[in-house]
């Protein structure tokens, strides 16, 4: 019985061609927005993990913040002042109290943006100025030459280490930069530095660049104490702890942050926050599922309007076809099989809806992730949810035509014309 309604349903279908495809576009339409979307974010998400997990996955990161501020809240504008902040003591305490659990300590200032130029030639960059243990929570490709030093931070030295672009802008006869001089112009200032080593720029972005070689900016390394040297402020905002291979992240987050929690019991303005990769991509994680499935459900409202096209076309096709329906009940179909008959075409018309508009979301978002660049991902929960819930919608939608044809009066409907 079952095989046979299915039969009947796809002659139907065949039958009248037009009509079926446009009552199936209501759940085309609304199956490939929500496939596209969940695609598009699953893959946005997934490229944000897999940034975040380049920086580290052993990285803890270690912040002064407002009291009563998390991850998901800003702060109200006020601006620490030098005893709030993590000094040299605070830092060299800590080493001394995990020193089975921490490999290093990354720091860094931001030394704003400058240029290098040396007659017609010229390279954008951004300055910016770290200890040794920057290599241990980044991921800095050295090329060749030497990253900063102790020795270096200690002796605030004019020292830099440049990208290959910075090189190739600077250098375009392929001479040898390491120990080279080169003068940066701030815009209060100019500098010269020595170039110690050269490390592989590597763009972190979610599409093609539009920023010719010639123009791009990257990362100029310098020791701390230099872009910290005419600065008032000597201690730190934020640090990067860098946990041992053999270290459990999530208990050495926890132990430190009760260690900044004892440091700052006074403070009753500023306190010291330690979170880890793990829990920041959670956060992004939550953030961005929200997002698109907010934006999925805002699309799913044009599959009511094809479950709506549903209903509408099987009334019609309740009443084209209520002297069939007569004939079958007078040669002793029940109500039930005339029921199971109607609703089973409303399965297979959104259905087949389901399966075109999950082939047409899975192209869209193929497409859109190549032209940005980021990996495709397809969840098989999420497709096959899909095809269900159009299934859903063809029986919710389908019954009450169902049910109409299947209260026909037998005699009344043989009368019909």
């Amino acid at each position: 019985m079952i095989w046979e309604n299915i039969a009947l349903a796809f002659s139907s279908l065949k039958a009248n061609k037009m009509r079926a495809l446009l009552t199936m576009l209501g759940i085309i339409i609304g199956i490939m927005s929500i496939i596209a979307i969940l695609i598009i974010g699953d893959a946005m998400t997934a490229q944000v993990s897999d940034n975040l997990s380049t920086l580290g996955a052993n990285n803890i990161t270690v912040s002064v913040r407002e009291r009563g501020t998390n991850l998901r809240q800003t702060s109200t504008g006020r601006t620490p002042m030098s005893d709030d902040l993590i000094t040299d003591r605070m830092i060299e305490d800590l080493k001394l109290m995990f020193p089975n659990g921490i490999d290093g300590i990354s720091m860094n200032q931001n030394g704003g943006n400058a240029q290098a130029r040396d007659g017609d030639l010229y390279a954008n960059v951004s300055i910016n100025g770290v200890n040794a243990d920057y290599t241990k929570a980044n991921n800095v490709s050295m090329l060749s030459g030497n990253f900063i030093s102790d020795m270096d931070v200690k002796g605030t030295n004019q020292s830099a280490v440049v990208s290959d672009k910075f090189v190739k802008n600077m250098f375009p006869d392929g001479s040898e930069p390491i120990g080279r001089q080169v003068k940066i112009y701030k815009s209060t200032s100019v500098e010269l530095f020595t170039i110690i080593g050269v490390y592989k720029h590597e763009q972190i972005s979610f599409g093609m660049s539009t920023v010719s070689d010639k123009d791009i900016t990257t990362t100029f390394y310098i020791p701390i104490s230099t872009a910290k040297q005419n600065l008032m402020e000597k201690n730190y905002t934020s640090m990067t702890v860098i946990a041992l291979e053999n270290a459990e992240v999530e208990v050495l987050t926890n132990r430190i942050q009760n260690y900044f929690d004892s440091v700052y019991a006074s403070n009753t303005i500023w306190r010291v926050s330690a979170f880890n990769m793990s829990s920041m991509l959670d956060t992004i994680a939550d953030t961005m599922s929200t997002i698109s499935v907010s934006i999925a459900i805002i699309a799913g409202i044009s599959l009511l309007v094809g479950g709506i096209g549903v209903m509408n076309i099987m009334l019609v096709s309740v009443t084209e076809r209520t002297r069939e329906i007569g004939t079958r009940k007078a040669l002793g179909a029940k109500n039930y099989h005339i029921q199971f008959q109607f609703v089973t075409e409303a399965i297979i018309i959104s259905s087949v809806g389901g399966v075109i508009g999950l082939l047409m979301g899975i192209g869209t978002g193929a497409i859109i992730t190549s032209i940005f660049e980021v990996p495709l991902v397809i969840s098989p929960l999420t497709t096959f949810g899909c095809v269900l819930f159009s299934m859903v919608i063809g029986i919710f939608f389908g019954l009450y035509p169902a049910n109409k044809a299947a209260k026909l009066d037998p005699i009344e409907a043989l009368r019909y014309e």
